[in-house]
């Protein structure tokens, strides 16, 4: 009896250690080999690296994050598990993950399970041990593109992978918030306050805590709902969320056109302040590599100040396209990109960065008060 009890042990041993394989091919014909976790399986879209240091649970369940596999420049990933009760939404958005050194024994107290484990239960495949710095410098002198992320049990033999990454096609081609978007109508705070309508291009919980936060009643309604539909919840005011993908590509634009001539409180982050700008006339353009960071520095537009502010965003309001009656609110220290608008005589206005994430702990969360302010 206690032989077979050691022999079951070992065989359990064996099977949690069991080498996993993974390999990253670029479109370009780049290839990165690593050790493989997570799920046994492929997937592909378009490489973006983010450099914050924590957070990680938080950045891989923000929908703005669909369509990418995620690239972890911090060195070290997995000591802090997972706790669902920092989720940003139900479920992980990521298509793959790539880290340099991963480990499966979180240390921290709050952890529930492994990253590794709740990859595999999500089927997302994920990828470590290998040089996630030169693959940022990569993407940053040629720009995010497409690849493909196989994990397996077995080898991988490199050529066939290097030839299906390169008719890869851009992720951004079809429109992700569709696809991210909740497709119910929810109720937070029902009778509490002033009424907001939420338009979920992709929402963060986070948004939504920071405005129950304030008292305020929220309907959360669908991307693609239609203006005479948000008009009839009667609503103080209207925020648009954070989403991924081409701004361009959102049927949401129309709708925020027409809500414009009711001259409602607005407010647009990340992804909404793109639609707000697209609405009001102006146009959008893509990054290079994007702004996916929580230090990325900018300057309020009049005044000495500076913030360190939460980004992930791979598109960006072209400035100079702005309307006469709308004016720059904020632009980034690093490449002079705007970073937030505001019109000059109605209560509309939109930032690129995530107030309600903030890493100092409140820089930015102002943003949701001005907007309160503007309702009279």
């Amino acid at each position: 009896m206690p032989r077979r009890t050691k022999c079951a042990k070992v065989k359990k041993i064996l099977k949690d250690t069991t080498t996993k394989y993974g390999v990253l091919a670029l479109k370009d014909g780049t290839v990165f080999e690593g050790k493989g976790f997570g799920a046994c399986t492929r997937t592909w879209g378009e490489v973006v690296f983010n450099t914050g240091l924590v957070g990680h649970v938080e950045l891989i369940t923000d929908p703005s994050c669909h369509g990418q596999i995620l690239v972890q420049t911090y060195p070290l990933i997995g000591n802090c598990g997972v706790n669902p009760d920092f989720f940003e939404s139900s479920r992980p958005w990521i298509k793959g993950y790539v880290v340099s050194d991963y480990t499966d024994k979180p240390s921290h107290h709050s952890s529930r399970l492994s990253i590794d484990r709740w990859l595999e239960a999500s089927r997302i495949p994920a990828i470590s041990s290998l040089d996630t710095r030169g693959l940022a410098k990569h993407l940053r002198q040629h720009g995010v593109i497409p690849g493909l992320l196989v994990v397996s049990d077995r080898p991988l033999k490199l050529s066939p992978l290097i030839r299906e990454a390169r008719r890869l096609t851009d992720p951004n081609a079809s429109n992700l918030v569709a696809e991210v978007s909740s497709p119910d109508i929810h109720i937070y705070q029902p009778g509490c306050g002033k009424r907001i309508v939420l338009i979920d291009c992709g929402t963060k919980l986070g948004l939504i805590r920071q405005l129950t936060r304030r008292g305020l009643s929220v309907i959360r309604v669908p991307h693609n709902t239609p203006a005479e539909k948000v008009l009839s919840f009667k609503p103080d005011g209207v925020v648009i969320s954070n989403g991924p993908g081409n701004p361009e590509l959102c049927s949401t634009v129309s709708t925020v056109s027409s809500l414009l001539k009711e001259n409602l409180p607005f407010l647009g982050i990340g992804l909404g302040h793109q639609i707000l700008a697209l609405a009001a006339g102006a146009r959008t353009y893509k990054l290079k590599f994007g702004h996916h960071s929580q230090n990325q520095p900018c300057l309020e537009i009049g005044t000495s100040r500076c913030y360190l502010t939460s980004q992930n965003h791979g598109y960006v309001v072209d400035q100079e396209s702005l309307l006469p009656d709308w004016m720059p609110w904020f632009i980034n220290a690093n490449d002079g990109t705007n970073e937030g608008i505001k019109h000059c005589h109605q209560p509309f206005l939109g930032v690129q960065f995530h107030p309600e994430a903030c890493p100092g702990p409140t820089d930015t969360e102002f943003i949701f008060d001005i907007f309160l302010e503007q309702f009279g």
